[in-house]
């Protein structure tokens, strides 16, 4: 997953001693956070993911007087399609044929589709790329439909997360820092406002082949999310002069 750097963060802080907090009044809706010393701190993240997954639909077709030649025409298309995906390191699982026989006026009509997932968008390049050259006209391949798995839009939601967070703890270091202050450890951290947006492509985009570059349909399926997190942390005491120098 292609995972673009953070913005820098937007930072609220706030430096609390020990007697405002015990002056404050119950139920003012504050953090319940211990009395002491503190620093109030707020700070966001945006990052982003490309799809880790195309789809491409790939259609065989042929129209004879016989049902036999309709049929072995796409075989025999079929069968080296497959293959040639097969032996470029494609899993079984990863593709789907599905086949349609029908008799139009006194023809008869195969064809065949086969779709493949494929990870790896290199090799979907490479084993289009062959088909088209081996195959030429016979074969119809449509525009990839680039997406995310689940565990794809997971994974960018906990690291969007753990990098806001990590943007809060270190404004708040340099927070204390300016007042020669040492920054202890976290009292409360709440995650406030997670946003996800992208990851779609209009539909007549979808099927115009030529509309589109494989670089565009990867940017426009690209997903972002964006996070906002509040984090109390406690403030220890003067700042260690030697670990400052260090």
């Amino acid at each position: 997953m292609a995972l673009s750097a953070p913005p820098p963060a937007r930072v609220f802080a706030e430096l609390v001693p020990a007697q405002a907090q015990a002056s404050a009044p119950a139920g003012c809706g504050g953090p319940p956070v211990p009395s002491g010393r503190e620093v109030h701190v707020s700070g966001s993240a945006e990052l982003s993911a490309a799809p880790d997954r195309a789809r491409v639909s790939l259609r065989l077709g042929s129209r004879k007087d016989a049902a036999g030649a309709a049929r072995s025409s796409v075989a025999r298309r079929l069968e080296y399609l497959v293959q040639s995906a097969r032996q470029r390191g494609v899993p079984e699982e990863n593709m789907t044929v599905t086949e349609d026989f029908s008799r139009l006026e006194n023809t008869y009509q195969m064809e065949a589709e086969v779709c493949i997932i494929f990870s790896d968008f290199g090799k979907m390049q490479n084993v289009c790329n062959l088909l088209i050259e081996k195959l030429g006209t016979s074969v119809t391949i449509g525009p990839p439909h680039f997406y995310h798995t689940p565990e794809a839009i997971d994974t960018l939601r906990r690291q969007v997360c753990v990098a806001a967070v990590a943007n809060t703890r270190q404004k708040a270091q340099e927070v204390c820092r300016l007042f020669g202050q040492s920054l202890g450890k976290p009292l409360l951290i709440r995650e406030e406002e997670t946003k996800e947006w992208g990851g779609h492509i209009d539909s007549q985009l979808l099927n115009s082949p030529d509309s589109l570059t494989l670089q565009e349909r990867i940017q426009n399926a690209t997903v972002y999310a964006s996070c906002r997190v509040f984090a109390v942390f406690e403030i220890k005491g003067k700042e260690n002069r030697r670990n400052k120098l260090l």
